[in-house]
């Protein structure tokens, strides 16, 4: 069929009309006829609709039919659709809702499609930056030995033991990385037993004790507990979130102060609340604290020996428990972190 625009559609349909009318007006003028202009008006009124119809239903519908298909994904009955100009009218509306919804669909994907390759272009960036420091390192410490350091004892010791420190660093960046990753992806199955939380906090108390001891901080519960409180959960997995949110306010504790581990009964749930009194977390950064690689203060968290992925891997272990964890924190006073699990 030839392709028309709407203008020249609009031009055939009022030369039609005009010439039908014309006709008309000429009949009833050489013959004076009143009984024929009364009939001349609906019949012209009848012509005019099935004009109007063919125009619609044979030109114009065979242009929406095509986007109406690619919209819906589906076929669009011919029978339903032709036969008559209500139907067509009834397309034209339903096209143009369809379209906007589309579109709106569209423009939603476009942008979480656009956020994704954010995110994907920092990860990469992130990991490459976190690597690279250690890697720079080993390349420094094997060309000071191959260049004479090895003739020196005191140097090639020292160096070496500064390489293995950035291999151990490299190695705890990809372990990280790997549970992460098993952790978003949901791959990693917990293994979930009952435990004495009490006691776990106390194991990671005992791992941290030689750091807090160099700090001067103090690791205490905020009561004593003479019975053992029972939780629910992967005793591994809590293990290293009570590590990292420990350990965390060890590293970043003031000096002579304290990090303390409660537990209150929650009727179904107990929740954990670790509060340390050290350099606090301002308020433009609290909401980002649990993103990956994400770090308040960069130099002095690498300094540190930190990753920038355990509060990320926190929160997903915890999200993974069906759990969630909240803060609460003000810079220069402290920071509390809270979370619930099942008793």
């Amino acid at each position: 069929m030839k392709s028309y625009t709407l203008k020249s559609l609009s031009v055939y349909l009022s030369l039609a009309l005009t010439l039908i009318f014309v006709v008309f007006l000429t009949i009833n003028f050489v013959y004076h006829r009143l009984w024929f202009l009364c009939i001349s008006v609906p019949i012209l009124f009848v012509v005019t609709i099935l004009i109007v119809n063919y125009i619609l239903n044979s030109l114009v519908y065979d242009k929406l039919k095509p986007i109406y298909k690619i919209v819906r994904s589906i076929p669009v009955s011919d029978r339903k659709t032709k036969n008559n100009l209500m139907n067509s009218i009834d397309l034209i509306n339903e096209v143009h809702r369809e379209v906007e919804e589309w579109s709106h669909l569209k423009i939603a994907e476009i942008k979480r499609l656009k956020g994704l390759e954010k995110y994907r272009k920092d990860y990469i960036g992130n990991v490459s930056h976190e690597l690279r420091t250690p890697i720079f390192n080993i390349q420094g410490y094997v060309l000071t030995l191959l260049d004479g350091g090895m003739d020196d004892p005191k140097i090639n010791k020292l160096y070496l033991e500064r390489t293995e420190k950035s291999v151990d660093r490299m190695i705890s960046i990809v372990d990280d990385l790997e549970s992460i990753t098993k952790l978003e992806a949901g791959e990693l199955k917990l293994n979930r037993t009952r435990f004495d939380i009490v006691q776990l906090a106390q194991e990671v108390f005992d791992l941290e004790e030689r750091e807090s001891t160099e700090r001067n901080i103090t690791l205490r519960f905020g009561k004593i507990f003479e019975k053992p409180i029972t939780v629910y959960g992967d005793r591994m997995k809590i293990f290293d979130v009570l590590r990292n949110l420990i350990g965390n306010g060890v590293k970043y504790g003031s000096k002579g102060g304290f990090v303390k581990v409660g537990f209150y009964d929650m009727m179904d749930h107990i929740m954990v609340e670790i509060t340390d009194n050290g350099v606090g977390i301002e308020n433009d950064h609290v909401h980002r604290i649990f993103e990956r690689f994400y770090r308040i203060d960069k130099s002095r968290s690498r300094k540190e020996g930190g990753t920038g992925l355990g509060l990320a891997i926190v929160k997903h272990i915890l999200e993974a428990h069906n759990q969630s964890i909240q803060v609460k924190s003000a810079l220069d006073k402290g920071s509390t972190f809270t979370f619930t699990l099942e008793k």
